[in-house]
């Protein structure tokens, strides 16, 4: 039986030693793990509710039957309070606490203003750069678009500054009407920043201005005789025209606002946020916070707010679903850290409860979609389970990969997939620490596994809990080197299959190994499909980390090889020389002419490479 008996026996002796002041409490369990993470204006009051409270939630009386500890931080008022809890929650992410997940930086556009030829590109990050930026953007997908769109309209450049320097011709965008090419000095640096300004305003929303000057300017040029000029802004003009009529302009005309909405069923929410700048809808995200399933929309959408912009930039407006009990306090905490008045409003009427429940619908649709994804993927685990003849359930599924060529560049990987799908945060890779691995599938298998479930055992920092189930992407060698490995380690209990494909390597003709036994299944069965899935990701993942090995390995230079030379003197000497290759061409005498390179130093190139 649960009580709580020994969290409020916690709290009863440290509460005649707190002070009196707003700051954040942490419940902490046997292991010193943090349980939960809360806020209060002031703090004995807030602790000594759930010592004289008798019907607490359910959650609430699980968190304080495992409360051993209690820790405090004050801090001067309730906002800072506020945005302490936000971020202690997002770092040590407490199992009784609502959880934003799939939290992640958005993109911007961005546009240098001290650059002599503007470049524009996305942006994510902090904004610690000179020039504009437009955003957020609800994914890349939505900030290319807008970059197209103003590569159509204004021509300006988007490659980067070594590119830049380096053109004696222009790209292919040039010859489709995407840049003006200012690499090649085909348009004069007056115009050129006259079309950066132009496509400032587009983004802020002004191409009704735009227009105009581009249609006044056609004419001009027309007057003047200067028909290719002309030609080019009628072009500009056809674009401008072609995109204002597919943009989606919003009724409740936001220049500035975020449009937040919840949907809860069966026990989970689905978040979607919009965003709204210059009049646009700059695209949507869903969000799915973990939390209690009794926890209500109310409580879920307050804990969202706060936690969601405790690293993002706030618009003036934030426009909600459903009241939530700290918008006061929000507002004050949000208005405070971003130096301007931010206003939280609720959507009641007009055309603001248009654009809500039009956010509403989006997130009952997501949460329906990922309601069914979950409810698919059980059945496909029972079908796994029943298929193999496991004893234990399927939550939680780990494929692991290796990939080299000949030994080189060699990555093993491992991907999870739980009941929601693809669980990004517990993709690994492993560089093999083993030489003689390195070109030994088998070795490096065995590697992978050891070093993945021997960190679990210990529960070392960053360990990954156990799965239910292992799947090896190999065949019946691949399988008893697995099972070894495992066993050595005393995890005998968890279950592996390895998945060979046929002797063409069709998909489809795979057998299946585990326990001494080989299955098939026919190839039209879902559970195929799904397995077959969740190895090509494993594939996917393992090939992307060797490539991106691979190229690192390629742009290394001989100069990395030299003690003492830094990514300073390897520059100047590139820059001088071209290659590391004529570095070693070189003389004494023409190494040490390089700005930078004293004699010294000199002297040990030039012997590195003749000795």
């Amino acid at each position: 039986m649960i009580t709580s008996e020994q969290g409020k026996e916690v709290i009863k002796k440290e509460l005649p030693l707190m002070p009196k002041l707003p700051g954040v409490y942490r419940m902490l369990n046997a292991n010193n793990e943090i349980l939960y993470v809360g806020k209060a204006k002031n703090l004995p009051n807030r602790l000594k509710s759930y010592v004289i409270e008798k019907n607490h939630i359910i959650r609430t009386e699980r968190m304080l039957s495992q409360t051993k500890k209690i820790e405090i931080t004050t801090t001067s008022n309730e906002s800072e309070a506020l945005l302490l809890e936000a971020n202690l929650i997002k770092k040590y992410k407490p199992k009784f606490n609502i959880l934003l997940r799939d939290d992640k930086s958005f993109p911007f556009i961005f546009i240098g203003n001290k650059d002599k030829w503007p470049q524009i590109k996305k942006h994510r990050g902090k904004k610690d750069r000179e020039g504009f930026f437009f955003g957020p953007f609800a994914s890349a997908g939505s900030a290319n678009w807008t970059i197209k769109m103003i590569q159509k309209i204004f021509h300006l450049r988007v490659c980067d500054d070594t590119v830049f320097k380096k053109r004696e011709r222009p790209c292919i965008l040039y010859q489709i009407k995407r840049c003006s090419g200012p690499c090649v000095g085909f348009i004069k640096e007056a115009e050129y920043k006259k079309t950066v300004n132009d496509a400032i305003e587009f983004v802020s929303g002004k191409s009704r201005k735009i227009q105009t000057n581009l249609s006044n300017q056609m004419e001009k040029a027309s007057e003047d005789l200067d028909f290719e000029k002309a030609a080019i802004l009628r072009d500009r003009i056809k674009s401008l025209n072609i995109i204002q009529s597919s943009q989606r302009i919003n009724e409740a005309n936001l220049i500035e606002a975020d449009v937040i909405a919840g949907f809860k069923e069966s026990g989970k929410t689905c978040i979607q946020v919009f965003f709204y700048r210059s009049k646009q809808n700059w695209g949507n995200q869903a969000f799915f916070p973990k939390h209690d399933p009794d926890e209500n929309l109310n409580e879920v959408l307050n804990s969202f707010v706060s936690q969601f912009y405790e690293n993002k930039s706030v618009p003036k407006l934030i426009i909600l679903s459903d009241q939530i009990k700290e918008k006061n306090l929000i507002e004050k905490t949000l208005s405070k850290k971003e130096n301007k008045e931010v206003e939280i409003s609720i959507a009641k009427k007009g055309s603001k409860l248009k654009v809500v429940n039009l956010a509403i619908k989006n997130a009952k649709d997501s949460l329906n979609r990922k309601l069914y994804e979950s409810q698919n993927n059980k059945e496909l685990f029972e079908q796994v389970s029943k298929k193999f003849n496991l004893d234990s359930n399927i939550n939680l599924i780990e494929v692991y990969d290796n990939s080299h060529i000949q030994g080189t560049s060699s990555v093993g990987a491992l991907i999870a997939f739980g009941e929601e799908g693809f669980i990004k945060k517990r993709y690994r890779k492993f560089n093999m620490k083993i030489k003689k691995n390195e070109n030994d599938d088998y070795g490096m298998m065995k590697e992978v596994l050891y070093r993945r479930f021997k960190r679990a055992i210990q529960e070392k920092d960053n360990f990954l809990s156990f799965p239910d189930l292992v799947l090896i992407d190999g065949g019946k060698g691949q399988y008893s080197v697995a099972r070894e490995t495992m066993n050595e380690l005393g995890l005998h209990d968890i279950p592996i299959v390895a998945i060979a494909k046929g002797k063409y390597r069709n998909s489809g003709n795979e057998t299946f190994f585990h326990n001494g036994k080989e299955f098939k299944f026919q190839k039209n069965d879902p559970t195929l499909f799904f397995l077959q899935r969740i190895r090509d990701e494993s594939h996917r993942f393992a090939i992307s980390a060797h490539r991106a090995k691979r190229k690192r390995g390629m742009t290394k230079s001989l100069l990395d090889q030299i003690e003492g030379i830094g990514s300073m003197r390897k520059r100047a000497l590139l820059n001088h020389f071209g290659s590391a290759r004529a570095v070693e061409s070189a003389s004494l005498d023409e190494i040490q002419s390089v700005e930078g390179v004293e004699e010294k130093v000199a002297k040990k190139i030039y012997n590195f490479f003749h000795e």
